[in-house]
């Protein structure tokens, strides 16, 4: 009965398992990966990818309960948090991941960024990854604001101000994100699709097309070895460092929920402002920065910043060509992490 199934099967869907097999076997599992990556650092690349995928399987758990709305958003969340079964852990879950997914992410770019690995021919996965890094910073923060608590929704309103200062597209924003003058009940429900919609499902592709170019243009050596650097096959070594890192992450993040479950703070009330609004840790520096300038110069200059680091290769390649025994991305860099760190915990010690 099985054979004339599977008779009857491949005459409607005629498939070779034998080649597909090697196609398979060729794209994934025989990846030329440089030595250099055994080391763990080197390997933080399927750490964000992991987490994501952690962030939709509880994301999707959440909606089950979760409620997009004003006078129902709050309550939602902490029926989920104090009476559903599990819901604390599913909660936190999904919180400590997209914290960790910032960190990887980072820790991902300043590897590359010190190694150079956006040089020729692959600055176009440096443009795509940046866009990852922004969609999943806007996933943070629309997720942040769904809690519908005094500091999201208070963070929420100084987050989306800043929006209207971005010079001739910024006011359209504004009135597409918000729905209206004010943070409101259009505003929440704009945010919880973009949260579970729009936002992920960008991210998704964005992932796609980074691994994509990484296939095409394989990893990257270390500069200066590209011709001297052994490689070895992507399976078993780096397969088996991916699912270490992955039981690594889910047990770490299930101890930080239960040392530290996520809370609900008060009910977002709009006729009272807090006395201080703090946006999440990762937006720290940017928050800090606006506090010492003008709040327009300072959107153009973080503008300004967001446009360098995206096209980075290539300014670097200019530069390099003008000072060739000079390492400007060590010096760029350097700083760049220096003025993160001294803004984001000035941010923290000072309120």
């Amino acid at each position: 009965m099985n054979e004339k199934m599977k008779e009857w099967f491949m005459k409607r869907v005629p498939f070779n398992q034998e080649k597909a097999s090697k196609v398979m076997s060729k794209i994934f599992l025989e990846e030329p990966i440089p030595k250099h990556m055994k080391n763990w650092y080197y390997a933080l690349g399927a750490t964000p990818l992991i987490l994501f995928g952690f962030m939709v399987v509880t994301g999707i758990l959440l909606t089950f309960y979760y409620i997009p709305s004003p006078n129902k958003a709050y309550n939602s969340v902490r029926y989920i948090t104090e009476e559903v079964s599990m819901g604390y852990w599913i909660r936190g879950i999904h919180r400590w991941a997209s914290n960790l997914m910032v960190i990887a992410i980072i820790l991902h770019m300043v590897r590359v960024f010190f190694t150079r690995g956006y040089r020729k021919p692959r600055e176009l996965n440096w443009i795509v990854g940046i866009l990852m890094f922004a969609v999943t910073l806007t996933l943070c923060f629309t997720g942040y604001s769904m809690v519908y608590n005094q500091l999201s929704y208070w963070a929420a309103t100084v987050g989306t101000n800043m929006i209207k200062e971005i010079p001739i597209v910024g006011t359209t924003i504004l009135d597409f994100l918000r729905g209206g003058q004010e943070v409101s009940s259009n505003t929440l429900t704009r945010f919880f699709n973009l949260h579970i919609g729009f936002l992920p499902t960008l991210l998704f592709i964005l992932i796609i097309i980074h691994i994509v170019f990484i296939r095409m243009h394989g990893v990257s050596k270390l500069e200066g070895k590209e011709d001297d650097e052994e490689t070895y096959s992507f399976y078993p070594e780096h397969f088996y460092h991916t699912i270490i890192v992955a039981l690594f992450l889910i047990t770490f993040i299930s101890a930080l929920t239960i040392v530290l479950p996520p809370g609900l703070g008060e009910p977002a009330n709009p006729n009272i402002t807090p006395a201080h609004i703090k946006p999440e840790w990762y937006f720290f520096a940017v928050y800090s920065i606006l506090k010492f300038v003008p709040l327009k110069i300072g959107v153009f200059l973080i503008l300004a910043l967001v446009i360098a680091a995206t096209f980075w290769p290539f300014i670097d390649d200019m530069l390099r060509k003008k000072w060739p025994k000079i390492k400007i991305h060590y010096i760029v860099g350097s700083l760049t992490i220096i003025l993160f760190l001294f803004f984001t915990v000035y941010e923290i010690l000072v309120h």
